[in-house]
């Protein structure tokens, strides 16, 4: 791994780092804020938040594939102009080339360094063999299963010996199984110090895996993504999921993770909430409904805690975010310390049948989901009881970037047809009201 007087050594150094892209009405859309970091060796880093935080845009800022609107991003005491040599990165795509074997995957990066052809060959076969894929040296991509294409991924990068391995959610295009067969080889592998690198950044939005690889984890918060808290985690390894000490640093994460931001005393219009402007993820209604009868049932009876509920019901950390988000926004459901608690509206919509859900669901849309009883206001008051979609795009790009804004319509288009409050084409992008009263 590290020898010890190298142990402290400052791989790369994040001062005061801010992204921003240009939205379409001309306004900066801050991605990352006044971002502070630094990597040591020795030690292997997470960079722990929700989809959107910033988080990959960070990375993307290390690896010298995107620059810093402002600040500094410094490897070995010099500023980050292009790829760094002594950097490499595991995508969560393979990224393979398939009319290559597996030795002439690995032995790319390589050749790219001018390495000669022996030496090559040899560096390859023996990251090939550590990662677990000897006997696969000749098989080409499409022979593999993807933990063994990404085990490729992990040993091209392993072959240029970095100083610093910067992984991008490597885990979450495998299934639960082979995910946590990598993630523990990988583990193994740097504990015995056979992984020839100095440290490690890995980007995750699982909760559980970056408690159970990190010697640091850094939680993101969004809009802007900036740097909310950092955790040590003091655990030796080979750390169990099921050890209690390991068990209430996930839940003290979550319970991070899911603290509610305090809401204005008015919002426009007199709706609660956040304004028109509020970015909405177009979680099914059909998952809103399961999540709701699950919580309603044994053995939560209402009540649940996010690590349990996620572990249950077999779903991600991120997933299940939105989900528990969204029927918070709505007030069906509350989030509390880590816990998700079904609201009496909540527990009523959980015992009724499909009519009396949609009449409920539609209320509550037009009582806490400003954009949404915006359009329905529009398509009552003109005569055609029609409107077209980019009349409300335009609103929100006001507030959000063209890529949440479309996620914001996706949400509105797939919740307002359930309730049956309006009518969308797709072909037209045209809101309608069905029966206009």
């Amino acid at each position: 791994m590290t020898t010890v007087s190298s142990v402290n050594e400052t791989l790369i150094d994040i001062r005061a780092v801010s992204r921003v892209f240009p939205k379409a009405n001309g306004d900066d859309l801050v991605v990352l804020q006044n971002v502070d970091l630094a990597i040591r060796s020795g030690e292997i880093v997470g960079l722990l938040g929700r989809s959107g935080s910033g988080k990959s845009t960070l990375l993307r800022i290390i690896a010298g594939l995107s620059a810093p609107s402002s600040g500094e991003a410094l490897y070995g005491g010099q500023p980050i102009e292009g790829p760094p040599k002594g950097l490499a990165m595991v995508f969560q795509s393979f990224a393979l080339f398939p009319w290559l074997t597996v030795l002439q995957n690995v032995e790319l990066g390589l050749e790219a360094l001018g390495i000669d052809a022996d030496e090559r060959r040899k560096r390859a076969l023996a990251a090939i063999d550590l990662i677990g894929l000897d006997g696969f040296e000749s098989a080409y991509p499409k022979e593999l299963s993807g933990g063994m294409r990404q085990r490729v991924g992990f040993a091209r990068a392993l072959v240029v010996h970095p100083d610093v391995m910067l992984m991008d959610e490597p885990f979450s295009a495998l299934d639960v199984l082979t995910a946590e067969t990598l993630r523990t080889d990988i583990i193994d592998l740097w504990v015995e110090g056979r992984l020839p690198m100095k440290s490690v950044l890995i980007v995750t939005h699982n909760i559980e895996e970056a408690v159970l690889m990190c010697d640091r984890i850094l939680v993101f918060s969004s809009n802007p993504g900036r740097i909310a808290t950092e955790i040590r985690v003091e655990l030796p390894h080979p750390r169990n999921r099921l050890d209690p000490a390991f068990r209430k640093l996930v839940d003290s994460i979550y319970a991070r993770m899911t603290q509610r931001q305090p809401e204005p005393a008015s919002a426009p219009d007199g709706i609660p909430g956040t304004g028109v402007g509020m970015e909405l993820k177009p979680v099914s209604t059909n998952e809103m409904a399961g999540l709701i009868e699950a919580l309603a049932a044994e053995p939560f009876h209402g009540k649940a805690d996010l690590p349990i509920l996620a572990d249950r019901l077999q779903m991600e950390a991120d997933e299940l975010f939105h989900l528990a988000e969204a029927l918070q926004l709505l007030r069906l459901a509350s989030l509390s310390e880590g816990d998700l608690i079904l609201s009496e509206a909540g527990k009523t919509f959980a015992g009724f049948g499909t009519d009396d859900r949609k009449k409920l669901f539609s209320q509550h849309l037009l009582a806490y989901v400003p954009i949404i009883g915006l359009i329905r206001r529009v398509l009552d008051e003109r005569p055609t009881h029609t409107a077209p979609t980019a009349r409300f795009r335009q609103e929100l790009e006001d507030y959000m970037s063209e890529e949440y804004a479309e996620e914001t319509l996706d949400a509105v288009i797939a919740w307002a047809r359930y309730a049956e409050l309006f009518a969308y084409d797709e072909n037209a992008e045209l809101f309608s009201l069905e029966n206009p009263q």
